[in-house]
């Protein structure tokens, strides 16, 4: 079982208020959770009221393992969650990786096909220049003469 960090979604439409939890990671975003460590509210027109955090629980949470969200990462470094250790690294997700420089065979393949595709056309196109060219020759000479 993989314990996550998230934010589950509560409060109204327009007005969202956040339930800071610890939860499986198998679990549903607004479902069960193991622990509450706290609320964040964005909108709430008193900043001291935005955030109420239990900064120790979260120290364990985290210690032990529990992997928290990109959201409730960087809150927890501007409450100084991380204090005395180091925090630990982003998880990757699946479907997500950075584009190589290098092409796969089937890329290539694909682009060769591409080029020739664009070389027949190109050669057809002149072919039909040409040919317009000497119809057009072909009825101009004929009126001239």
């Amino acid at each position: 079982m993989s314990v996550v960090i998230r934010m589950k979604r509560t409060g109204r439409r327009n007005r969202p208020c956040y339930r800071i939890s610890v939860a499986d990671r198998a679990l549903p975003r607004d479902g069960r959770t193991l622990e509450n460590l706290g609320v964040y509210d964005p909108v709430s027109p008193l900043p001291e009221m935005r955030l109420k955090l239990d900064v120790e629980r979260a120290r364990e949470w985290v210690k032990n393992g529990a992997l928290p969200s990109d959201t409730v990462r960087s809150i927890f470094k501007r409450e100084g969650v991380y204090e005395g250790f180091e925090p630990p690294k982003k998880r990757k997700r699946p479907g997500r990786s950075k584009p190589t420089a290098k092409k796969t065979r089937r890329q290539q393949e694909d682009d060769a096909r591409l080029e020739a595709k664009k070389a027949r056309r190109s050669g057809r196109l002149a072919l039909k220049r040409e040919a317009a060219k000497a119809a057009k020759a072909a009825a101009g000479g004929g009126e001239e003469s």
